[in-house]
């Protein structure tokens, strides 16, 4: 009698473990369509605003202290696998914003893709914007981990919401994987800004 009260009730337990693992995800639904948008749609802007452009132009400086095109490209093909790592190893990490808020809003994250008021000064040897000579290898180098990054919010179940990153003004690893599309939307906003110059050569 013992054996048959038991088997019914491992069985259940294997069941309701395995629906477990097939079905809890970390991430909200919404959380996770706004992280694949917004990747999706840098991306592919990227790719559109550097689409047969010269050399000269890829080359062209407003002036002696701002950025070529190239060098935007060249400058996410170098930052972005930093900010990944930094990501993956922040995931990793016990949960740390359980019940917890981030001292930014979501929307924060989004103005800072937006605002190009304020230019910031970038560091962290990330400023080495000559790395990639060639736009193509830097696009493409960029192109690549972006399909790896997209590949991770469509399947993963880790509870980026639960974890933080950075120590002085934390936020949250949701925000943080977000802003590191809007930081791709920023330097865009910067090519479309070097393409508006008068001087920009014509081809």
């Amino acid at each position: 009698m013992r054996i048959r009260r038991v088997l019914p009730l491992l069985v259940i337990a294997l069941h309701l473990s395995t629906a477990a693992r097939a079905g809890v995800t970390g991430m909200s639904d919404e959380d996770r369509e706004h992280l694949l948008v917004h990747f999706e749609m840098t991306g592919q802007v990227l790719a559109e605003q550097v689409r047969g452009l010269s050399q000269s132009q890829l080359e062209y400086r407003a002036s002696p202290d701002r950025w070529s095109i190239r060098e935007c490209v060249s400058h996410l093909a170098v930052a972005e696998p930093d900010y990944w790592r930094d990501l993956m190893k922040s995931v990793k990490a016990l949960p740390d914003m359980k019940g917890k808020k981030s001292s930014n809003t979501d929307a924060d994250i989004l103005w800072y893709g937006i605002d190009r008021v304020v230019h910031t000064k970038t560091g962290g040897g990330h400023e080495k914007v000559d790395t990639y000579k060639d736009l193509g290898e830097a696009l493409a180098k960029f192109q690549a981990l972006r399909a790896t990054m997209i590949e991770y919010i469509k399947s993963t179940h880790d509870d980026l919401r639960a974890h933080s990153f950075g120590t002085n003004d934390p936020i949250d690893c949701w925000q943080w994987m977000l802003e590191i599309s809007t930081h791709a939307e920023r330097h865009i906003q910067q090519i479309r800004e070097i393409k508006a110059d008068p001087n920009f050569p014509k081809n």
